[in-house]
């Protein structure tokens, strides 16, 4: 399970007890909502899915896939599917290559949701084996569906927006900036992120 909302209220009034522009960011929009996503191998089926297409385009796809796999999508099903009928559903065959680069993963037992590596660093490493799986994926999967306390994807766009926006910067920082003005915030910078997305386009601010 993601961040619940007590958890991510307690997070960020730590980090604002320390830093005077969150506080008062707090103050002018208020907490986020929690974010929260399953755990285990079909939501990082549905990222790959969602890749580079709209949000209803990749929903069509999904009911397509389910409807041909059935709603829990074994991985072992998916692999036996022929090209053709995964094109039918609107997978191309670079994401159906993606998506069998997971099922394999899941099939071999080389990778297994329920015993990722506690250590943030060495997840993301096993998540990333995955074609198709950045940084990025891998970083949103272990704080919304796992509800990692401290990962903090700094190469998102929103969340450099969203922190130039809270700490009142002239510029959007760059990845590299955004992961040294977090430091600090440690080891609660999943609340962070997520009250990051919360300023994002906020007029409040």
């Amino acid at each position: 399970m993601g961040l619940s909302a007590e958890a991510i209220r307690e997070g960020l009034d730590h980090i604002a007890a320390r830093s005077p522009a969150l506080a008062d960011a707090i103050e002018r929009v208020g907490y986020p909502e929690p974010r929260i996503r399953p755990t285990g191998y079909r939501t990082l089926l549905r990222t790959i899915v969602g890749q580079q297409v709209s949000v209803s385009a990749a929903a069509s796809v999904w009911n397509k896939l389910e409807a041909l796999l059935g709603e829990d999508l074994p991985p072992h099903d998916l692999l036996a599917a022929d090209f053709d009928a995964l094109r039918a559903c609107g997978l191309s065959r670079q994401k159906q290559g993606y998506a069998r680069s997971l099922c394999e993963l899941v099939v071999s037992g080389e990778l297994d949701f329920d015993s990722l590596p506690q250590d943030d660093e060495e997840a993301i490493a096993e998540l990333v084996k995955i074609k198709g799986i950045g940084r990025w994926s891998a970083e949103i999967y272990l704080l919304f569906a796992e509800g990692r306390p401290d990962i903090w994807p700094a190469g998102d766009l929103a969340v450099q927006v969203g922190l130039g926006r809270l700490l009142g910067l002239p510029e959007r920082p760059s990845e590299k900036d955004t992961r040294v003005l977090a430091e600090q915030w440690r080891p609660h910078r999943g609340a962070a992120a997520i009250f990051t997305w919360h300023c994002y386009n906020n007029p409040a601010l």
